[in-house]
């Protein structure tokens, strides 16, 4: 049986790209893991348990701080999937995101919408197979699209490997 492209999607749980992240892999039955805030703090679940109670597949982080989550993510994965749409604002975490994957000297790409998808397959078809694959992006307060435009360019992705 030949191996998954995707094996598994890690992310942090935060309103945005990263929930889209975390439904996306459930309605297609991909391991989902991550680290998230201390009291599974997301800015639509401000007081403990958070998120946990929607999505226990998630790991608390010592810090209730969002950095930490973000860098813990990026290195426990195999490579890094960063969605921007074109109306997203300025974001910190993502920014955060990006200079710790850029450290690390993981594999990575930055896209911002569905018409990437050519580029995105072929990076990963670069790739080995099994891949934990971190997927992130701004919170849905830094931009009101960031959830549909990566469930899309994540759904183009499992039906291009599947």
């Amino acid at each position: 049986m030949k191996k998954a492209k995707i094996a598994g999607i890690r992310t942090g749980g935060q309103t945005g790209a990263d929930r889209a992240a975390m439904d996306v892999a459930r309605e297609y039955g991909i391991p989902l893991c991550g680290w998230c805030p201390k009291g599974g703090w997301a800015e639509d679940y401000p007081e403990a348990p958070g998120l946990l109670n929607d999505y226990p597949e998630l790991t608390e982080t010592p810090s209730a701080g969002t950095a930490q989550r973000t860098m813990w993510n990026m290195r426990d994965a195999d490579a890094i999937l960063t969605v921007i749409p074109e109306d997203s604002a300025e974001s910190e975490g993502t920014d955060v995101g990006l200079k710790t994957g850029q450290e690390l000297g993981k594999p990575m790409i930055t896209v911002s919408g569905r018409k990437d998808l050519p580029e995105i397959i072929r990076w990963l078809q670069d790739l080995p197979d099994g891949l934990c694959l971190c997927v992130g992006g701004p919170r849905a307060s830094e931009c009101g699209s960031a959830y549909e435009v990566t469930r899309e360019i994540l759904v183009g992705l499992i039906e291009a490997f599947s």
